[in-house]
């Protein structure tokens, strides 16, 4: 699954070259997991604003003359990709969703488990999208998410760290690959319960999730199976990784096996001698 910053490589990728364009069609294929809530035909003329991200999820702003303001809110899912075509691009193929059409080229929603979404919104503010946003916590980077504030959150929740990083009440963005990459490097076992992580460990799990997401960022992401940007390029950091997708191999740290178990039906990886509960 496209995590945080899969999702803001996509958005960058994206957002100054199809800035200022103008929407000549939008084609859908076959249906995704929310309908898109306008008739296609109401986006034609409308204008690309910036592109902006809140958690996995992109706000694409399309500003018309003399209609009502909204734009597109757009969800990878589990596999979805988004490239931008240029003029003609070649028709769209059985995974192929969505095409907006502009000036500047095409952007063509490919997603062979259709669990993404593309919805029309007036505003972020209002529904759909202020529903789909409602349970968003707050951002990694945001300077009002400090050790205390995360600390304070933590303190509220009594399921295993790892669960509640991936929740994304309490903090968005920490996708299974990051979220086991920065309790490895703020040495915290990743069952050991949320409400138990003292002050000064709330605050080394925060300093490791900023350092982990950035390098991600970094490196364009991670490409474990097909992610690209919306120029084809393919992310790097999984060659980096620490623990994830590294069971039964030697911690790069102290040398001891690293363990593999289950949570939640997701896959963690992590150091038994690094991580302590």
């Amino acid at each position: 699954m496209p995590e945080l910053p899969e999702v803001e490589v996509v958005r960058r990728s994206i957002d100054v070259p199809l800035r200022g364009a103008r929407v000549l069609a939008l084609r859908l294929g076959k249906p995704l997991r929310w309908p898109l809530g306008c008739a296609p035909a109401d986006l034609a003329g409308r204008v690309v604003g910036p592109v902006q991200r809140r958690g996995k999820y992109l706000w694409m702003p399309l500003a018309a003359d003399g209609r009502e303001p909204g734009g597109l809110l757009w969800h990878l899912g589990m596999s979805g990709s988004l490239a931008l075509l240029g003029a003609g691009p070649a028709p769209p193929g059985p995974h192929d969703h969505l095409d907006l059409v502009t000036d500047r080229g095409t952007l063509r929603l490919h997603d062979p488990r259709r669990f993404g979404a593309v919805v029309f919104s007036r505003g972020l503010d209002v529904t759909p999208a202020a529903a789909l946003l409602a349970r968003l916590g707050p951002e990694p980077f945001d300077p009002a998410l400090t050790p205390l504030a995360l600390h304070a959150a933590l303190r509220r929740r009594r399921a295993a760290v790892k669960s509640v990083l991936l929740a994304g009440d309490v903090v968005v963005g920490a996708g299974n690959i990051y979220a086991c990459e920065a309790l490895f490097a703020a040495g915290i076992h990743p069952a050991l319960r949320a409400d138990r992580i003292s002050r000064p460990r709330a605050a080394r799990l925060l300093a490791a999730l900023r350092a982990t997401l950035g390098r991600a960022l970094e490196l364009g992401g991670s490409t474990l199976r097909d992610f690209s940007d919306a120029h084809g390029a393919a992310g790097a950091y999984q060659a980096q990784a620490a623990v994830y997708g590294r069971a039964g191999q030697p911690c790069l740290r102290c040398g001891a096996a690293v363990r593999r178990i289950v949570q939640g039906q997701r896959s963690t990886f992590f150091c038994p001698a690094c991580q302590k509960r």
